[in-house]
């Protein structure tokens, strides 16, 4: 079926509190209560839809989604849920998110509630279709379903406007949107290691300490500020969630702080106020830091994560699970709607501190491009289209970098395409020959009997 393109954002309830940005090309995925008429998802695509409540007029809180997939990629799937703003909110509410296969066989599933804190933000799960070795599930290729559910109570409660009466406009058995990303990940072109390094510098980092750039985060994945390592400053409301991005290459290691900055009164203390979670590529959540609030400056550190590497895929457990690819890795923050009623609405200033350790190391050599090109890679994709023939598919990563020549890496990731670094070598190639021709038609010149 056809896709429509949507207008990038989602009304909200509250005026200050920004809505959540969607991709600019995002197109429309209609939720199916079953796998009969699931729209179909292709990765490299963004889609928007929306999810019902357990009491939903439209669904029974569950919604269907068809992917088709051969037998030698790896696709990930994340869906970002968006509560109301203003809507009342238990611990639990949230949702699940499992890839299935044709006979009802779950091959991954995650889940992610709104916490204590209980306040309306983007909430983002994950599923995927892994080819591993020893894994007899899920590996051939054919239909699968993503299938999304919410969790918790969806009762529906009154968002306190002090009526009396429920606001079924802001009640949270009304529907979330949804944002949904399917991504594919490329064969390697040869083995690679399967063991996880046991040793890593597991000490905490010391944030970096340089007068503050001033950043707008953005209001949703799509919308991510670009971020290196430094200090940046910005500002947050209560309700707000801001995104960031951070370019992580294999071998290096990420640590960020945020920091928040005092109100102007102090009145109670807020539990769970401020929030920062760190998601990979994939946008598969890594570890997550979190404080309450008095009124006082606070700050927040993650806890160190091990370097990243293709082999972490196969670890027990996360974080070191998480950490596998190379590309851009997402630091959420997000300030409780419970601070405004304490301390004002702010806005509050925030300080992120990022530091990226480890040493920049080859890729694993992927047999063909990520869908979307280059996702797995923090340099510019190659100009030349794959199959092009030439120099396009030697010594590269798969993802427009070369992976086993450290200066060509360089190279690519300051912009300059492998056309160019030719152009550049034959030109200091002529110059030396004619200069070593014209020494030698001077030598000549002065023995004409040699």
């Amino acid at each position: 079926m056809s896709s429509t393109v949507l207008p990038g954002r989602v009304a909200v309830a509250a005026p200050n509190v920004p809505s959540y940005a969607f991709a600019d090309d995002v197109r429309s995925a209609p939720a199916a209560t079953g796998t009969t008429g699931a729209a179909r998802l292709e990765p490299g695509a963004t889609y928007r839809s929306s999810l019902q409540g357990d009491d939903g007029e439209d669904g029974e809180g569950q919604a269907y989604y068809r992917l088709e997939l051969d037998g030698a990629s790896n696709v990930y799937v994340s869906v970002t849920a968006i509560p109301r703003a203003g809507a009342t909110l238990s611990a639990g509410d949230g949702i699940s998110v499992s890839v299935q296969d044709a006979d009802s066989v779950t091959c991954s599933s995650d889940s992610v509630t709104v916490g204590a804190a209980v306040s309306p933000q983007p909430l983002t799960a994950w599923g995927a279709r892994e080819l591993l070795p020893g894994k007899g599930l899920c590996q051939k290729a054919g239909t699968y379903y993503v299938v999304v559910e919410r969790t918790g109570t969806g009762s529906g409660a009154s968002s306190g406007t002090g009526s009396g009466e429920e606001d079924t406009d802001l009640s949270d058995s009304r529907s979330w949107d949804l944002e949904l990303a399917p991504v594919s990940e490329a064969p390697l072109a040869k083995a690679a290691a399967t063991r996880v390094p046991e040793v890593w510098d597991s000490a905490t980092p010391t944030p970096p300490v340089d007068e503050p750039v001033a950043v707008r985060g953005g209001a949703g994945f799509a919308e991510a500020a670009a971020v290196k390592q430094g200090v940046r400053s910005d500002e947050i409301v209560p309700g707000q969630t801001l995104f960031y991005k951070v370019p992580v290459d294999w071998g290096q290691q990420l640590s960020a702080t945020v920091d928040l900055g005092s109100a102007d009164k102090n009145s109670g203390y807020v539990v769970d106020a401020l929030e920062m979670t760190l998601y990979n590529p994939v946008r598969a959540s890594v570890k997550e830091a979190g404080i309450g609030y008095g009124g006082s400056q606070k700050s927040a550190s993650l806890p160190p994560v091990p370097p990243v590497g293709y082999a972490n895929r196969y670890a027990p457990t996360d974080p070191t699970k998480s950490l596998r690819f190379a590309g851009s890795y997402y630091l959420v923050v997000h300030l409780a709607a419970q601070v405004a009623d304490r301390f004002g609405e702010g806005p509050y200033g925030l300080t992120l501190r990022v530091r990226l350790g480890g040493s920049t190391q080859a890729g694993p050599g992927y047999a063909r491009q990520s869908v979307p090109r280059g996702f797995f890679d923090v340099g510019a994709p190659d100009p030349v289209p794959s199959g092009g023939g030439g120099l396009a598919g030697a010594g590269t990563s798969g993802d427009g970098v070369s992976g086993g020549d450290p200066a060509m890496k360089a190279v690519a990731v300051g912009g300059i395409g492998t056309g160019s670094v030719l152009l550049m070598v034959l030109g200091v190639w002529t110059l030396t020959a004619r200069r070593r021709a014209a020494a030698q038609m001077r030598v000549n010149a002065q023995n004409p009997t040699a």
